[in-house]
């Protein structure tokens, strides 16, 4: 049993994506979670699936974290992770996306007693065959948790040396105020010269300052979030400049109570604005819902014309990684050629303009 879309999702939903803003432990579904729980022997703290979702009404970004790592209890082996990410990109598959840009945690991990090759390994092995099982291109980003010690991002950083050809970037997520970006520096400077892209979170429930620190200390080329970049006119100016995309998570923003409903998220006055805004599910088993339910949400909810919306989608290709090889270059080409042409069908369908 997958998760429920809000509604059935017309064509709007559908037009082919990038997923840029997505934590794969945030995919884990009740139903899976209990499945893991079974077969590695834990027993969870919750009767059923159902009981287990009412637990999914959260107070703030805080309790959110809370139960989102306490339920990574139930990932042990590669088997388990393998799973996780196949799953979840099955369900993405069905909703849109083409390409996915995947963060994992690897100190959420380590720290109960899992070795990173496992994760790395396990989720590898799921994204080695998605594109022949999903049709579905993949990159890998570590993400760094925030609340945790410079040095032990730096050691995870190390760690993760004999399985960079399996990651293309550093990431840096969890609890965003009080943990500035200065604070990891260092190891921002280190993965730069082992060849990894940078991106990190910033401007969710941190002040623009969050913002302007991930820019200039830690050189970030994309922003996960930047909800409140509207809030520094000099701000928007610079990320209009230099053309640095922000990975929007709509349904995350009102699930964490940082807005109060969709009708009132920044995305149009943000597009309205110059800023290349894209739209992501961040942890949609937790937020209700994946990439294409995001665009069903802000669709309806803002009344975004057809081409704002094929806007957002040739963004997201735009704002990817892909651009390591000539291969990948045609390869986001390609994409972009299935954005442009995308025709919406307003009884739910689409066809292809080129077709």
């Amino acid at each position: 049993m997958s998760h429920a879309p809000l509604a059935p999702l017309g064509s709007h939903a559908l037009i082919p994506k990038a997923e840029l803003h997505l934590h794969i432990e945030g995919t884990l579904e009740p139903e899976l979670a209990f499945e893991l729980a079974a077969r590695n022997g834990i027993t969870l703290p919750y009767a059923d699936t159902e009981e287990l979702r009412t637990a999914y009404l959260f107070a703030d970004l805080q309790s959110f974290l809370d139960l989102y790592y306490a339920l990574m209890a139930v990932l042990i082996t590669e088997d388990d992770f393998e799973a996780l990410a196949d799953a979840y990109l099955a369900r993405a598959a069905a909703q849109g996306v083409r390409h996915a840009e995947i963060f994992f945690d690897p100190q959420a991990h380590t720290a109960r007693g899992v070795a990173l090759g496992t994760v790395v390994e396990g989720l590898s092995r799921a994204l080695a065959r998605s594109v022949e099982r999903h049709g579905v291109s993949t990159k890998l980003i570590l993400c760094f948790l925030r609340d945790q010690s410079a040095e032990s991002a730096l050691e995870t950083l190390n760690d993760a040396k004999p399985y960079l050809d399996r990651i293309v970037g550093v990431g840096l997520d969890s609890a965003e105020v009080g943990n500035p970006a200065s604070k990891f520096r260092e190891v921002y400077e280190a993965a730069a010269a082992l060849g990894l892209r940078k991106v990190a979170h910033a401007g969710e429930e941190g002040d623009p300052g969050y913002v302007w620190e991930a820019l200039d200390v830690l050189g970030v080329e994309r922003v996960d979030h930047g909800l409140r970049s509207l809030e520094d006119p000099a701000l928007v100016a610079r990320l209009v400049r230099d053309r640095i995309p922000l990975t929007l998570c709509p349904m995350s923003n009102v699930r964490l109570r940082a807005i109060d409903v969709l009708e009132d998220h920044p995305l149009v006055a943000m597009m309205d604005a110059g800023l290349v805004c894209t739209v992501n599910s961040d942890d949609p088993a937790y937020f209700g819902g994946y990439a294409g339910d995001n665009f069903h949400a802000v669709g309806e909810a803002l009344a975004l014309d057809h081409e704002r919306l094929r806007e957002l989608a040739r963004n997201s290709f735009v704002a990817s990684f892909l651009d390591g090889s000539a291969e990948e270059e045609a390869l986001r080409a390609r994409y972009l050629a299935e954005v442009e042409a995308y025709t919406f069908d307003a009884v739910g369908g689409s066809t292809d303009r080129s077709a």
